[in-house]
């Protein structure tokens, strides 16, 4: 059997993705491998294919307990033995699972970075044929990725023990150019074969909307109100907006469900499952939600505080629309934001690292903050602010983002710039932007008094100018180092180069912007659910209800017995037979042996209840 057959009988699916073709060849023909794929990309076919048709076991070095059980529920669902090795399983379950392994039980073994230091774990390993080691979330590796963990160190010395050096293959979906090397060094790859697919997700659409806390309270509700049946995460920085934002959303009646470290385990395990099996439509989170969730009908992901860095925002966004379907990724903005982020980052813990290593870690934190900062004002493309980022170059805006869709219009604030500077000037660069934007303005206020700067100059100077345009062009100076903004616990701002601009060579232009008309069809990619009729839809409900009452039986997430890409197709085609339902995207043989049955016959019941209804408007 080839590849190909596989992807087939196992998976369903006719075709490779992007990427995953060449990726499984370099594995099959012996080398190492380290594929940079977007979230939704297919990473995980990538090595379990090469898998079943190499002659030993792979070993799958995960992160998080919640990715390997997800990842091993789908595998068993497809027909394929694998098996998880972590903390969750007593040490009697790891012995079992072991021997089943050694008798060639399991093609596919998932095991926590910890457990490769076990004698137990060892001993195996010595002894089975092990013919790749895959490394997940290899930007764990990196300590200067987002998420390093220092446990995934052990990775390396586990390889070098092994009798004989497996193929060694590495995924990530997050990582710049820097990381990309230190993966490729730190596990000694063999003349891998490198892959980066891109980054681009193009059924996101992103969104930046500069809001204070009651506007940002606001928005949600009314976005959830116009979303009722959608499927969401909203990210908070602190534990104590979760559980406000979730106590507000609760009292309202909408299905939703919260998560952070200050929860107790079992609740947590609860809320998460609640989500999943989609009990709840909507939860309520900390950044440590989401990371091996494989939820493939995530609509949308509001951010509700910034996140620290680029690299945390496009992995948490990247939770939405797995499944290919259009989805909303929105970010709301407050100058508080950057306060809080400052703050977590300044009580940040490090663990088995040298003074200089966590210094230089502190400036790269405090950087990667400032590039994400850049993008909740930036008024470019969004989608190429994060591309570019990542090291790939756009050429044109993308026309999918909430900057794509706005009229912006440039203002010559020069002469304001300089009122700025003034008052920079009299401030000594001793106050924040607070103080200043609050003088210019002439506000009454206690703390503006209590500094002395009503007797300013520059007290009242811009007046006639709203403070939204005034932290405009503030920003705008910044960004252009007229002004500098300093880092620390009480960033305050104090003067940059101005000599251009007291020469009178250069002007500071603002560009402010105002919604413009957008039809739907440019705004967005049309998700696979327009092309059913009502009828179409009604039958698809159907079908989501038989999911779930066969995923309460079975006891495992909805998405894993059938996502909904492949419910919609299944309306769009109505198979009637095996060769038919066989020839829709993600049924493979072991789910259509196990389900298939089940839903042609609850197609053909909807059949006969509604003889002359078209369920696809292409029909």
């Amino acid at each position: 059997m080839d590849a190909e057959n596989i992807l087939k009988k196992y998976f369903g699916y006719d075709s490779f993705r992007t990427g995953q073709e060449n990726i499984i060849k370099s594995i099959l023909s012996g080398r190492d491998v380290l594929a940079i794929m977007p979230t939704g990309a297919g990473k995980s076919i990538c090595y379990q294919v090469p898998a079943l048709l190499l002659s030993g076991i792979t070993l799958v070095v995960s992160p998080l307990i919640s990715l390997m059980q997800d990842q091993v529920k789908s595998l068993n669902e497809a027909g394929i033995h694998a098996a998880f090795i972590n903390s969750s399983l007593t040490e009697t379950q790891i012995a079992k699972a072991l021997d089943f392994a050694a008798k060639g039980v399991y093609k596919i073994i998932y095991v926590a970075p910890e457990r490769l230091e076990s004698d137990r774990f060892l001993r195996f390993a010595l002894s089975a044929a092990i013919s790749m080691v895959t490394v997940d979330e290899a930007h764990c590796i990196s300590q200067w990725g987002q998420d390093f963990r220092p446990s995934y160190l052990k990775i390396v010395d586990f390889i070098a023990h092994l009798p004989d050096r497996p193929i060694v293959s590495a995924f990530t979906a997050t990582a710049t150019a820097e990381v990309k090397t230190d993966i490729e060094c730190i596990l000694r790859l063999q003349r891998p074969d490198i892959t980066v697919t891109g980054f681009d997700r193009e059924n996101l659409y992103y969104q930046v909307e500069h809001l204070t806390g009651k506007q940002k309270d606001h928005f949600v509700v009314n976005y959830i109100e116009k979303h009722p049946n959608d499927s969401g995460i909203i990210y908070c920085a602190t534990r104590k907006n979760v559980d406000t934002l979730y106590e507000n959303l609760f009292k309202r009646g909408v299905p939703v469900t919260s998560y952070h470290a200050g929860i107790d385990n079992q609740t947590r395990k609860k809320n998460q499952d609640d989500f999943i099996y989609d009990r709840a439509s909507v939860v309520v989170a900390t950044n440590a939600f989401g990371m091996g969730i494989d939820k493939s009908n995530v609509r949308f992901v509001i951010h509700y505080n910034m996140p620290q860095s680029m690299e945390n925002y496009y992995q948490e966004a990247g939770r939405a629309g797995r499944d290919g379907e259009n989805s909303q990724c929105i970010l709301l903005f407050s100058a508080q934001d950057v306060m809080i982020n400052k703050f977590l980052l300044e009580k940040k813990e490090f663990e088995e690292m040298e003074e200089e290593d966590i210094e230089l870690i502190r400036q790269r934190d405090a950087n990667r903050l400032h590039v994400m900062e850049g993008y909740c004002k930036t008024t470019s493309c969004l989608r190429n602010y994060i591309l570019e980022y990542f090291g790939e170059r756009a050429k044109t805006p993308c026309d999918n983002c909430g900057n794509c869709h706005r009229n912006y219009l440039e203002a010559d604030m020069t002469d304001a710039a300089k009122w700025v500077i003034n008052c920079i000037a009299e401030t000594r660069g001793r106050y924040g932007q607070s103080i200043v934007t609050g003088t210019l303005l002439g506000a009454n206020r206690a703390r503006l008094r209590e500094v002395g700067a009503t007797a300013y100059r520059s007290y009242g100077a811009l007046e006639d100018v709203n403070e939204k345009d005034i932290r405009l062009l503030i920003d705008q100076m910044e960004r252009e180092g007229y002004i500098v903004q300093t880092s620390g616990e009480y960033p305050v701002l104090q003067m940059g180069d101005i000599s251009a601009l007291k020469n009178g060579e250069a002007r500071v232009v603002v560009r402010k912007f105002e919604e413009k008309e957008v039809p739907e069809a440019r705004k967005k990619k049309a998700r696979s659910t327009d092309s059913l009729t009502s009828a179409g839809y009604k039958l698809f409900e159907e079908l989501r209800q038989l999911r779930l009452t066969i995923a309460k039986e079975e006891g495992m997430p909805p998405y894993i017995i059938f996502n909904d890409k492949t419910l919609i197709e299944m309306c769009v085609t109505m198979p009637e037979n095996r060769q038919d339902m066989l020839a829709v995207s993600g049924v493979g043989e072991n789910k259509f042996r196990k389900y298939g049955q089940r839903f042609m016959d609850t197609i053909t019941a909807f059949s006969v209840a509604h003889p002359n209804s078209a369920t696809a408007s292409n029909i």
